[in-house]
């Protein structure tokens, strides 16, 4: 696995980009220095890896997920404000708006320039997955920025939009590298959903590491989500959960409009731990992942491949950033 994500990184940096204008392209190559678990290209490579043995025969093609994830990275700090990413500043706070927008334009034709260096025969069918995944992604986002104006969301609806927006690149991820193995549609189809279920409890560990994570470790700002009153799966479980007391002083907090950040995101933890919402999201989290785990087991692969994802699946469920 090291191996691997050593070659991926070296890829990355040797991607062939422009030089002028230079605050185009240098964004570009910032964000992707700025390393990351390099999870989407790995999954290519572990799909891969599920019929053959040769993943570094399908490291460039994998790097079009990389590419893409951080074009969708640099767009959504623009949109969420957000002023750190992986511990650096993001590039809207580094250059400007104008900058990141275009420069995130150009990662997305990168990533297509990527998909062009796999295989001619599967090239069809993975452009048309991939724009597939591309368009969810979207509408994941739109959903993330709609649920800023509802008063209420939903179970259920947080869980779609996580689906959309982090589960299913995730899904795609997988069943790239088995389409460049040459996987069959119906393999194709579990790949995908051993992937998005694996996304959704991968997005749930985010969700708690950004209320519980070491800062020094997350890489973004911890307790972020708090401050910004973001619906996530712990907020919308305390406030299903909490009693009359618990209620109003959560309505307090969500409503207020000037607070000492330090004092509300200690104030909602408290809550949460009242609650139990730590160990409720974990709950959840683990469900999602022990379908995927059933379903991997279902599959019919090499028992080594099979094997090497499910350890990085575990590794995944235990990461602390």
């Amino acid at each position: 696995m090291k191996d691997l994500l050593a070659k991926i990184d070296t890829a990355l940096a040797s991607l062939p980009l422009g030089k002028h204008p230079q605050n185009l392209y240098d964004p570009i190559r910032y964000i992707l220095s700025l390393g990351g678990k390099r999870l989407r290209p790995m999954l290519v490579l572990l799909g891969y890896g599920l019929k053959k043995d040769d993943p570094e025969s399908v490291i460039d093609p994998a790097l079009t997920v990389e590419v893409f994830h951080n074009f969708t990275l640099m767009h959504d700090d623009i949109m969420d404000l957000a002023p750190i990413r992986r511990g650096k500043p993001t590039v809207h706070e580094k250059w400007n708006n104008t900058v990141a927008i275009l420069s995130g334009d150009t990662m997305m034709v990168k990533a297509y320039d990527q998909l062009l260096t796999g295989p001619k025969e599967s090239l069809a069918s993975a452009i048309q997955k991939f724009n597939r995944c591309a368009v969810e992604v979207c509408e994941g986002q739109q959903l993330d920025m709609n649920f800023e104006e509802f008063e209420t969301v939903t179970e259920d609806q947080y869980i779609e939009m996580i689906r959309l927006k982090t589960a299913v690149l995730l899904g795609f991820s997988l069943e790239y590298g088995g389409l460049l193995s040459g996987m069959n549609e119906e393999q194709l189809t579990k790949l995908n959903e051993i992937g998005q279920k694996a996304g959704i409890g991968f997005q749930l560990m985010d969700d708690l590491l950004d209320v519980y994570g070491d800062k020094t470790k997350f890489g973004k700002q911890v307790g972020g989500d708090i401050v910004s009153n973001k619906k996530t799966y712990l907020l919308i479980k305390a406030l299903e959960l909490a009693n009359a007391s618990q209620r109003k002083e959560l309505d307090g907090w969500l409503s207020a409009s000037e607070f000492d950040i330090s004092e509300k995101v200690e104030a909602i933890k408290n809550i949460y731990e009242e609650l139990g919402i730590f160990e409720l999201t974990q709950s959840k989290m683990n469900g999602y992942y022990d379908e995927a785990f059933t379903l991997l087991d279902e599959l019919d692969a090499r028992a080594e491949g099979k094997q090497q994802l499910a350890d990085f699946f575990r590794k995944l469920m235990k990461r602390e950033r």
